[in-house]
């Protein structure tokens, strides 16, 4: 484990975290209390990278869905009358205008930067600047939320650092690619969304995800493999998506069991 001093600035902060000038960052975040514009946040994350660096943001969308726990929060009081009419008038996920509401400032202000590209999952897209971008979020397969065959698995392959910035790694979503690496492999589930236009809803078969035990599993990392500090009073953590997806896959093989 790496201790680095609190810094009042986060530009100062990311250098000596050890940020990899001309890497790749993903960033979770909660810029909450800070009173930091996520503008600012966002271009001194870009200056830590330099020119040939890129950041990259989870900028999911699990309010798409009738099958989420967002979409359950959304309807609940709502009659059954209410609920179908909430769930008719459901927008389609668009990559160029969909928000993302509940992945905090910093994703949607990098969603809708200019130049900002996006991959194209109606509800676990990413979201990147810099000039690796178009390559790290090109292809990302429908029937894929966080797997081989989507952006997370080409950040693995770049060698990508994560940021956990005054968040925990019960946000962490690269543990999940530790989920389609594991064995036995976890039981799959069915996942529907919108698309294209209101009220064409689409269903498909991938892995079911679970993240409650994201929390302990980071508790459980390594500390070596983490670089520490303090920002605006809660914690900033940086890691290698590689080292820590292949800790949370062993810990994940020993005790998680497929569904009967």
């Amino acid at each position: 484990m790496t201790e680095v001093a609190p810094s009042a600035e986060l530009g100062g902060l990311l250098p000596s975290l050890g940020v990899r000038r001309g890497g790749v960052l993903m960033v979770h975040a909660s810029l909450g209390g800070t009173g930091a514009a996520p503008e600012r946040v966002r271009d001194e994350l870009l200056a830590a990278l330099g020119p040939a660096g890129t950041l990259v943001v989870p900028a999911f969308t699990p309010e798409n869905s009738d099958t989420s726990r967002a979409y359950r929060q959304a309807v609940a009081g709502l009659s059954e009358a209410e609920a179908t009419a909430y769930r008719r008038a459901m927008p389609p996920f668009e990559p160029d205008a969909t928000g993302c509401p509940t992945m905090g400032a910093l994703a949607e202000c990098v969603r809708s930067s200019p130049g900002a590209v996006r991959s194209a999952h109606p509800q676990t897209s990413f979201a990147g600047l810099g000039p690796g971008a178009a390559t790290l979020l090109r292809g990302h397969a429908l029937q894929n939320h966080l797997g081989r065959r989507s952006p997370m698995a080409r950040l693995y392959a770049a060698d990508a650092q994560i940021l956990l910035l005054r968040v925990g790694f019960e946000v962490c979503s690269a543990f999940h690619y530790a989920e389609y690496l594991m064995r036995p492999r976890p039981p799959r589930r069915t996942y529907r969304c919108v698309v294209d236009v209101q009220g064409n809803w689409v269903s498909y078969q991938d892995l079911a995800l679970n993240d409650g035990d994201f929390g302990e599993i980071g508790s459980r990392l390594p500390r070596e493999l983490l670089a520490e500090a303090e920002w605006q009073a809660k914690p900033v953590v940086l890691c290698a998506l590689r080292d820590v997806v292949e800790h949370a896959k062993i810990q994940m093989s020993g005790y998680r069991r497929p569904l009967a």
